[in-house]
């Protein structure tokens, strides 16, 4: 660290590092992502899973490239109430005149005839149509079926479009554009925090545009690392690789910039600060930042190719952040003068902040009644935590959204109309000379309405199963189990049971296999990452502990807001291991920051004293740095879909726990209470501290 730090900020190479800093993003850029552009997030199940294996047997069917837009018309309000009014015969006659008109944009060339529910209120049509790989054009279509369906409708008739077609158009459509919304919100947060946190009008710009270049540049590298393993990135991997790099990449540059103003108080040459501040902060933004890319990689053994997605991308993301923090931030800053901090410009000479100041004043009050302080800490984290065994996982595709779109509205209508599994019927593959036997056997299954063969080749054939249930709720769930335990013991049927019920449910059980392995192992990584920084193995366990308890409390607190406050039904199903992710990668950020700092200043000071001064040094930048963490990672809540709003403000609480309890109060009560244990078995004090400083910083004897 000592040569780089020279070298980069020595006066003939600073210009040399920046220069070539930017000839090789910009010849990056260059290259391109190799992205298509915005799309949708991919289910990514492994190929062994039962769906998985039912879908790739489908596609030997015929139609097997074909996908299915259900028109749902009715006389209901755009809201899906119950004010319903029965059809009447020139209604049906204008449903059939529309179903006519959409013959030329079916697959098959015709529309089958529409099916009107029992009470005579709802009238459903099925449009084949073939498979469109593109967003855009797939969204076109859409629209244009929604107007030729609407255009000669009696007045207070409407056609709601939903099923898979419907669906796969609104989820991609709340990611449409998601990458600009998501960065332009980001950037003026990041912004107008940075201006607050310096107070000056031009030094928040150095930060904010290399931060910024950074997240630019991963975005390329991410998708180009993604692609060479085989996996892509859809919108929401990339719209949270962008929060993230702005997240972690602004706050290893406010610990850089902190240390960079203390360095210029006690030296007088600003290239000799700057070199003396990466030696002091580059070793805890290399720690923090490998903490957080080897927590993001114990995501590549996930079965969830999305998971997957995530972790490579986000790793490839905070290793760029880390190089732009401890290169290009450095040559930036050096090549101006102390009065890029106007109009609070570090004076040569002046007092630092190591023995004055609020937190100083807040690390003495700790030391004095630290049992208390750690007990009331355990208290509020404990009672934050409450509501986590209350907590329901699993969202059905009709809750995911915020704002409530068309596919909703009309699968709503369609399940209380028919059969409320008609909308998303399960799909059976058997052996064509066992179909009508596993037909009747599907049939008799509890929760099952119908079971009826369907197309073949000759040699598999397609059962269509509706069930009672609504899509994605336990019932349907269970149907489908009882589905696979019955139809597997078909002997020579080769039954598999798919659709959505059940890649649903797959997908389910991946995740929990996924959260099951990957939390253990972060954990696991953590805690040696901590080990090592610290060479300590007291001290990794109290903070491990801090970090988990923090994320319990605000899972519980989260929790409590979103069924009180935001009526969310449900945690969705990756949202706990991605909030847990993020939390303990980043939340333990703020104590590697604190704890380096305190180990840095024991060897001369002991614990109590070392803590109280890295307390008064790093509070300030610390707690600005997890505010501005927390602001971006709510900005997720911009986008209408309820997991990314779900993961924005899990994280934001357990960010704000970190930065304002866990380590302004919490760590350094436990450091108090376990004194020069702290650090066992490594021994950071100097025994010879007393004679070197005379004593303490609030006046008491020194440690000993």
């Amino acid at each position: 660290m000592t040569r780089l730090a020279n070298f980069i900020t020595a006066r003939r190479t600073s210009w040399i590092v920046l220069v070539g800093s930017l000839l090789l993003a910009g010849s990056i850029f260059a290259i391109g992502s190799g992205s298509k552009g915005d799309s949708s997030p991919d289910v990514g199940l492994p190929a062994t899973a039962e769906s998985a294996r039912a879908a790739a047997a489908q596609q030997d069917l015929p139609g097997a490239d074909s996908s299915t837009a259900l028109l749902v018309f009715s006389r209901v309000g755009a809201g899906g109430g119950e004010s319903r009014g029965t059809l009447s015969d020139s209604d049906i006659s204008a449903v059939a005149v529309a179903s006519t008109a959409l013959a030329d944009i079916s697959a098959e060339g015709f529309i089958p005839p529409p099916s009107v529910s029992d009470d005579g209120t709802v009238a459903l049509v099925v449009v084949p149509l073939d498979t469109i790989e593109d967003v855009a054009e797939q969204a076109d279509r859409a629209a244009e079926i929604r107007a030729i369906a609407n255009a000669e409708l009696p007045e207070g008739m409407t056609a709601l479009l939903t099923g898979p077609e419907g669906f796969a158009v609104d989820i991609a459509a709340v990611f449409k554009g998601a990458d600009v919304t998501l960065l332009l919100t980001t950037v003026i947060v990041v912004a107008v925090l940075l201006l607050v946190t310096y107070r000056s009008p031009w030094l928040w710009l150095v930060p904010l545009v290399v931060v910024g270049l950074a997240d630019g540049l991963a975005g390329v590298v991410a998708a180009r690392v993604a692609s060479a393993l085989g996996i892509a990135l859809d919108a929401s991997v990339t719209g949270i690789l962008s929060v993230l790099v702005f997240g972690a990449g602004t706050n290893y540059a406010l610990l850089l910039i902190a240390r960079y103003r203390d360095e210029l108080r006690a030296t007088e040459d600003r290239r000799e600060a700057m070199a003396k501040a990466l030696r002091g902060a580059g070793p805890a933004i290399i720690a923090s930042g490998s903490t957080v890319v080897l927590a993001l990689l114990t995501l590549a053994f996930a079965q969830l190719e999305g998971n997957r997605a995530l972790g490579i991308a986000c790793a490839t993301g905070v290793v760029i952040a880390m190089i732009f923090a401890l290169i290009v931030l450095p040559a930036t800053l050096v090549l101006f003068g102390r009065g890029l901090f106007w109009p609070y410009v570090p004076r040569f000479g002046t007092a630092g902040s190591a023995e004055r100041g609020v937190w100083h004043r807040l690390g003495i009050l700790v030391s004095r009644k630290p049992v208390v302080v750690a007990l009331i800490g355990a208290v509020v984290l404990g009672g934050l935590a409450l509501g986590v065994p209350q907590i329901r996982i699993g969202l059905a595709q009709t809750e995911k959204f915020t704002a409530v779109p068309e596919a909703v509205v009309g699968q709503k209508v369609l399940a209380d109309a028919f059969s409320a599994g008609s909308g998303s019927p399960v799909v059976v593959i058997a052996t064509s000379e066992k179909a009508q036997a596993v037909a009747d056997a599907a049939a008799e299954v509890a929760g099952v309405v119908s079971a009826t063969p369907g197309v073949t080749n000759g040699e598999l054939t397609q059962v269509d199963v509706v069930l009672d249930a609504a899509a994605d709720t336990p019932e349907s769930f269970a149907a489908v189990t009882a589905l696979r335990e019955e139809l597997h013991g078909i002997q020579g049927a080769g039954a598999l049971v798919g659709g959505r019920d059940a890649q649903t449910l797959d997908v389910n059980q991946a995740q929990t296999a996924d959260q099951n392995l990957v939390i253990p192992l972060i954990l696991g990584l953590v805690f040696l990452v901590l080990v090592l920084l610290l060479r300590s193995l007291v001290a990794p366990l109290l903070l491990l502990a801090t970090v988990v308890a923090s994320f319990f409390a605000s899972l519980g607190a989260s929790w409590l807001l979103f069924k009180s406050v935001l009526g969310f039904p449900a945690i969705d199903t990756n949202v706990v291991l991605f909030s847990f992710l993020f939390l303990v990668a980043l939340g333990v950020d703020y104590n590697i920051f604190l704890v380096t700092r305190a180990r840095e200043e024991a060897v001369m000071h002991g614990t109590r004293v070392g803590m109280i001064r890295a307390l008064s040094s790093t509070g300030g930048v610390i707690t600005s740095a997890g505010i501005l963490l927390a602001a971006v990672f709510a900005v997720l809540g911009v986008l209408p879909l309820i997991t990314l709003t779900q993961i924005g403000i899990i994280v934001c609480i357990g960010v704000l726990l970190d930065t304002l309890i866990v380590r302004t109060v919490i760590v350094p009560s436990l450091a108090f209470i376990a004194g020069e244990k702290f650090w066992w078995p490594g021994r950071p004090h100097n025994p010879h501290a007393h004679l070197l400083v005379g004593s303490s910083t609030d006046g008491s004897n020194p440690p000993r």
